[in-house]
């Protein structure tokens, strides 16, 4: 490695009830003095059904901000409901955006600052490094600890009626990133857990990416990052109120976020794409169904890289003095993770069937984007092969 760049988040705080004294962090970042700032806080009806927003929203009017709230984000959202976003967002005059919930808030709310005023229409963006100009101040609230969309410069939008398209850009990067964990108290244990190893993937991934911009400093953020996810995840799904365990797995999943933002993750996002855009499977969940049979896929070539993890995440596995050994304790300790913390671990539990692998194959291999960072190269042959192990 002689040369590579990294990117992330101007400015990170973390602090256990944060969002209660938002406006007084936004107003350094979001808009300069002298400014009526006019926001739009871009969210989902759960956030707004359980008042998450709310210590949010009572500060920044307490600073003088006067917020439109976008709240109809969904899972995997669609570009019609970024391009209304956007049109909102031009309609009231927003002149800062704040994402506030998971990844798919955090996903839109990227994209409303940028094209709310760009030149540019959202198909002339997909793709590596195609955004041009400016974007509107920006910051994140994560309210799950899995996707680091808070550090990252890529925005996922589903396309059509199931494909998948990514905005990469570091214009995506937002101004602030506020990591509060009493946020994601109130996080169901299978929410928690499928955002849980979801981080862990970005980690995993980044740290082997075959992306020629694979860096030192992404290696050290994915080990940390795996440190802090392995020894809290538990916990954190099995006794939710912990505010130690959750606020480390936040720090760990946006570890993990700025290493992947850097160093490209690869196959299993490619192959847990199509599974959850074709069968609604939410995005954590699908890259746990698919995770333990692309690692085993990609040990011959990543055999001495897992076994240097696999202690990182589960410390008993120090003792064992093989790398070979590590790296099938790994990959098995990772598919015994999946069930043991309830979730789903074959693709038959999510209604998928051999019927379904061809189109899950086709699907999957248009994601070269992802593909590419793969430490093994896919073949359509064996992305079917990697999918029949995991029914």
């Amino acid at each position: 490695m002689t040369q590579f760049t990294f990117n992330t988040t101007r400015s990170i705080h973390q602090e256990v009830g944060g969002a209660n004294r938002f406006g007084e962090l936004a107003k350094h970042y979001l808009w300069k003095s002298g400014v009526k700032p006019r926001i739009m806080l871009v969210t989902d009806p759960g956030i707004v059904s359980l008042g998450l927003e709310q210590g949010v929203l009572a500060s920044l009017k307490f600073v003088g901000a006067e917020v439109f709230i976008f709240n109809e984000v969904m899972a995997d959202p669609p570009q019609a409901t970024v391009l209304n976003a956007v049109k909102l967002a031009k309609e009231y005059g927003i002149n800062a955006v704040v994402g506030f919930g998971g990844g798919s808030s955090m996903d839109v709310a990227k994209l409303v600052a940028l094209l709310a005023i760009s030149k540019q229409e959202i198909e002339e963006i997909y793709g590596i490094g195609l955004a041009e100009g400016e974007r509107l101040p920006l910051a994140m609230i994560p309210t799950t600890a899995g996707t680091g969309s808070e550090v990252t410069t890529v925005s996922i939008v589903t396309t059509g009626e199931f494909e998948k398209k990514g905005v990469v850009s570091p214009l995506l990067l937002p101004d602030l990133a506020l990591l509060d964990a009493e946020l994601t108290l109130g996080l169901p244990p299978h929410i928690t857990a499928a955002t849980g190893v979801d981080a862990m993937v970005h980690a995993i991934e980044a740290f082997t990416s075959k992306n020629a911009n694979n860096n030192p400093i992404s290696k050290i953020l994915a080990k940390q990052a795996l440190e802090l996810l392995g020894a809290n995840i538990r916990e954190a799904v099995f006794n939710g109120s912990n505010i130690k365990a959750r606020t480390n797995m936040l720090l760990g999943s946006m570890l993990a976020g700025q290493a992947f933002a850097n160093s490209p993750v690869g196959a299993v996002h490619a192959l847990a794409y199509p599974i959850g855009g074709l069968f609604h499977v939410s995005h954590g969940l699908s890259n746990a169904l698919v995770l333990p049979h692309v690692l085993r896929f990609n040990a011959d070539l990543c055999a001495s890289q897992y076994a240097e993890l696999g202690p990182i995440i589960f410390p008993e596995l120090a003792s064992v003095h093989s790398p070979h050994d590590v790296c099938d304790l790994l990959i098995n300790k990772i598919a015994s993770l999946s069930s043991e913390l309830g979730l789903e671990t074959t693709l038959t539990e999510v209604g998928i069937q051999s019927s379904d692998l061809d189109n899950l194959v086709a699907n999957a291999m248009r994601q070269t984007r992802l593909l590419g960072n793969n430490p093994r190269e896919v073949s359509a042959v064996d992305a079917r092969d990697i999918y029949s192990h995991a029914l």
